[in-house]
């Protein structure tokens, strides 16, 4: 069974908490040290950035990391390379975030081979439209990858039942159609969101990302989906903590708690 379905099958009674960094910051070498502390340190999932020079969806803290992983020399290959390492010490599932056109010029189905030799369970790509989708979804299949789409705020009901008929693993529940970034609490907005999608009785299991950075938006995402996802918070804190993963996960303990 594919990791993120075993994951949610034998939690259905716990709330999950996943996290995003991006590789290659703030150090080329950290990634396989990173993704082995944050498993050591109880998270649940793990979403490895591949940096690109236009992450659009991205604010700016995570667009600096990007940068800075670019600088420092990370490239999707490297990447593979760093995963490939640490595949047999990793029990936890890791997903791969990037952006369409690094994928596309690695090529999509050698993409979705090397994912599945290196230990990565699924993909999101958030700026793939919903029909090329479709037409990759077979080929991520033939490696057992799964595909996370992402719903906003401005998601069409129809849209959403479309993507929860068509995936399998979790939907990635944007808080915000804004770009990422942390946010001190989600308003009456979200929260009417929240419930909006809670009534539609998805088949999918969901996760809450964008804006989690403290004790009131991680409770409110967990208490309105499987799980939180958080990313700007946690990319800020290990680059304050130059790549020292467990320093920065006491100081988000510390932060989630308040």
């Amino acid at each position: 069974m594919n990791k993120i379905n075993k994951l949610f099958a034998e939690n259905k009674d716990r709330k999950l908490l996943s996290l995003y960094f991006c590789a290659g910051c703030p150090t080329l070498e950290g990634t396989g040290n990173v993704i082995k502390t944050l498993e050591k340190r109880g998270i649940d999932m793990i979403e490895v950035g591949v940096p690109f020079s236009d992450p659009m969806a991205d604010g700016p803290v995570i667009q600096a990391a990007a940068t800075r992983a670019l600088k420092n020399g990370m490239t999707l290959r490297k990447l593979f390379t760093q995963l490939d390492q640490i595949k047999n010490e990793v029990q936890i599932p890791l997903i791969l975030m990037g952006y369409l056109n690094v994928m596309m010029q690695y090529g999509f189905e050698a993409f979705f081979k090397k994912c599945a030799e290196c230990g990565v369970s699924g993909a999101i790509i958030p700026d793939l439209p919903f029909k090329d989708y479709l037409e990759l979804k077979p080929i991520a299949d033939k490696y057992d990858i799964r595909i996370i789409m992402l719903i906003t705020p401005e998601t069409s009901e129809e849209r959403i039942r479309f993507i929860d008929e068509h995936t399998d693993g979790f939907i990635y529940m944007v808080s915000s159609a804004a770009t990422t970034g942390a946010q001190q609490s989600f308003d009456e907005a979200k929260q009417e969101y929240f419930h909006r999608i809670n009534g539609m009785n998805l088949r999918n299991p969901r996760m809450i990302g964008f804006g989690i950075s403290n004790k009131q938006t991680l409770e409110s995402s967990q208490q309105n989906a499987a799980g939180a996802i958080i990313g700007s918070k946690f990319v800020q804190l290990l680059s304050e903590a130059e790549g020292d993963a467990d320093k920065a996960m006491d100081r988000l303990y510390d932060a989630l708690s308040k």
